[in-house]
């Protein structure tokens, strides 16, 4: 049997002035036409109008192109124009489906903010050579890591920092595979151990923002002192900038290896479904209620963001599709309160963070493999159901 596998394969470009301005006119026009239509649709929103889908907002951004006011736009690939019209149709729709209580109305985009432009069609890899041939752009180098497999379906440009990416989305056709080990494991998250297997494995925490924080927090020191937009302050900016960037980096490079040999070494993974939004909200309140600990939540925060819970669970989850095996998601009430030797539940049962001791039957082990364990309890239970 047969599976469709599709993949992205992220490469730098190696871009001129000339080629830089381009990239970045082209972001910064999809960038308008994503806050001019929903702008439109948010005025239709407060007047109790229904608001305009993909044809509709299509047809308005072909009309904006024959102005002279938005004439600039017709300087844009009408493909890449739709692409960003469709991104937006789709925000929209998830900011209403009821089945997706996390999703909101989308925003406003900032200009250095997620700029990127998509083409579905008309480019051309040349992996030989490594370039690319983007529409209305030309042929553009990129720095060339890895063989790209399977037939490419599109090229997402983007820019992250200082440096201009090229993404691009394949298909092909795989054999249907068992995975190679039968082995079942749960794993349980943390801040203290970033990944503790119930097997026993522990993965440290990376931290990456943590051991940059300090260089961070002395850059925006210095941006604040200077004028805004000058040459020093850019210079400042675009340290900042490569900052984050290393950040980011650092952890998924992280996740990415550990995923890897996690996936590579089992064949049913479960993990919890956390929810890092509402597990990660500001405690301060509001005016009339204010909020308790607010300076302990906050660092409690930047440590969870700082581990990347729900991208290493993204990962996990495409790996081990790739591998033949399966990803189980279970909830994770409990799972640090109850005995895996009696089943009995109590807070008392976990007083510090490190050390497990049930108050019902005296078992005691640590208590990240205790959640780990129940964890892959649960698992067991929703495989037994199926």
């Amino acid at each position: 049997m047969k599976k469709t596998i599709r993949k992205a394969f992220k490469f730098r470009l190696k871009v001129t002035p000339e080629i830089s301005q381009k990239l970045g006119g082209f972001a910064g026009e999809c960038r308008f036409v994503w806050n001019k239509s929903l702008s439109l649709n948010l005025t239709r929103l407060e007047q109790k109008l229904p608001i305009m889908w993909y044809e509709e907002l299509n047809f308005w951004a072909t009309l904006w192109k024959k102005t002279d006011e938005y004439g600039f736009l017709s300087n844009l690939p009408s493909q890449v124009l739709q692409q960003k019209i469709k991104d937006l149709d789709k925000a929209f729709k998830d900011g209403f489906d009821k089945k997706q209580p996390l999703k909101r109305i989308p925003k406003f985009k900032k200009k250095g903010q997620a700029d990127s432009f998509r083409y579905p069609q008309g480019f051309k890899v040349d992996q030989d050579k490594s370039k690319v041939f983007l529409p209305k752009i030309g042929w553009v180098s990129y720095r060339n890591s890895r063989k790209v497999l399977g037939v490419a379906k599109n090229i997402t440009v983007s820019r992250k920092g200082t440096h201009w990416y090229l993404s691009i989305q394949t298909e092909y056709e795989a054999d249907l595979l068992a995975h190679n080990s039968t082995s079942i494991v749960g794993i349980d998250m943390g801040i203290k151990q970033f990944a503790t297997l119930s097997d026993g494995t522990v993965y440290a925490p990376l931290n990456s923002f943590k051991v940059k924080a300090e260089r961070l927090a002395k850059l925006q020191r210095q941006l604040k002192n200077k004028n805004k937009f000058s040459n020093n302050w850019k210079k400042v900016k675009a340290k900042i900038s490569q900052c984050h960037e290393d950040i980011g980096n650092a952890r998924k490079d992280y996740l990415h290896k550990v995923s890897t040999e996690i996936s590579e070494n089992q064949a049913i993974i479960v993990i919890e479904d956390l929810r890092v939004k509402n597990m990660s909200k500001s405690s301060k309140g509001n005016s009339e209620k204010h909020g308790k600990k607010v300076a302990q939540k906050s660092g409690l925060n930047r440590s969870i963001l700082d581990q990347g819970w729900s991208m290493f669970a993204t990962m996990l989850e495409y790996k081990q599709d790739w591998h033949g095996g399966t990803l189980l998601r279970v909830p994770p009430h409990h799972t640090s309160q109850t005995c895996p030797c009696c089943r009995h539940v109590a807070k008392e049962n976990r007083l510090t963070q490190a050390e497990f001791v049930c108050v019902d039957c005296g078992f005691s082990e640590n208590a990240d493999l205790v959640g780990a364990m129940n964890v892959l309890a649960k698992g067991h239970a929703l495989l037994a159901n199926q």
